[in-house]
């Protein structure tokens, strides 16, 4: 059940959304945030975009509305952070320029999370555009032997592997605890967010998500999907136009991640292990990618 105006006025959410070259999907995104009556501000914090989208997102004429631009590309985590600062409302809602949402949608993720102070940060069932389930919304911690078994699975069709991988399958419940969500909608606390510094502005792409989960976790709260709650990720142009620039990226994050976190050293026996697997990934999705081109 939606929440009423003056609900939202009470307690509403500042939508934050990183652009960069995001196509006519930013303004698309935007239009569906903004018919939602808990949107009480939408941040787009523009990574330098040469695209000609923001031209579109300047078009929508609504109070609600604050385009700042970074002059350059700061990065996904950096531009976050600008957006939770230069806005007020009380909870903060990270989203993907190429993620949409239903009318309704951020109303009832946070009445569930209002409803329950345990909750540190809620995601969503994201879906890709012809409606599959995407394995990233529900995830583990990431670690070497669960890297390779979503590899192996991945290749070989495998559910045993599967089931010690990464992903974890949906659950036929309204609400499911993970490690993990989905970085293409988050919604957390600000209170919360200030409380463990944000992001983390080492990352520049991918990992961060991972990052500030898990960091939610190690602050005594709960990270959890609303099952109920679909979200369609388009997965934009900005991928498209530059996959190596974003896989190189990708790859350089999971590194920082498990040197963060694990302790992982270049010129270590574990080190050296999580090397080989990374780059094997970085060149199975390179070709899988340069396949899906020709």
């Amino acid at each position: 059940m939606a929440t009423d105006s003056s609900d939202a006025g009470m307690a509403g959410i500042a939508v934050v959304i990183v652009a960069h070259d995001s196509g006519p999907l930013l303004a698309r995104c935007m239009t569906h945030a903004l018919a939602d009556a808990a949107c009480a501000e939408l941040i787009v914090v523009d990574n330098a975009s040469g695209d000609g989208s923001l031209a579109a997102a300047r078009a929508l004429r609504d109070t609600r509305i604050r385009i700042e631009a970074m002059g350059r590309n700061a990065g996904f985590a950096v531009a976050c952070n600008r957006g939770a600062a230069i806005s007020s409302a009380p909870w903060l809602l990270f989203l993907n320029p190429d993620a949409l949402v239903a009318r309704d949608t951020l109303s009832r993720l946070l009445q569930i999370a209002a409803a329950d102070a345990s909750l540190g940060l809620l995601g969503a069932d994201v879906r890709d555009a012809s409606g599959g389930r995407e394995a990233a919304a529900r995830r583990r911690d990431p670690t070497l032997a669960r890297m390779l078994a979503t590899q192996v699975a991945r290749l070989s069709g495998s559910a045993a592997w599967a089931a010690r991988g990464l992903e974890l399958a949906p659950r036929d419940e309204p609400l499911s605890e993970v490690d993990a969500v989905s970085g293409a909608l988050m919604l957390m606390p600000r209170a919360l967010f200030d409380r463990i510094g944000g992001f983390d502005e080492g990352f520049f792409l991918h990992a961060e998500d991972l990052d500030l989960c898990r960091r939610v976790r190690a602050a005594g709260h709960r990270v959890a999907v609303a099952n109920q709650l679909p979200v369609t990720h388009v997965q934009g142009s900005s991928s498209r136009a530059r996959p190596w620039f974003v896989l190189w990226h990708k790859h350089r994050s999971l590194w920082r991640y498990f040197a963060k976190h694990d302790g992982v050293r270049a010129w270590t026996p574990r080190g050296l292990a999580l090397w080989m697997l990374l780059l094997a990934r970085l060149a199975a999705l390179g070709l899988a990618g340069v396949v899906r081109r020709r």
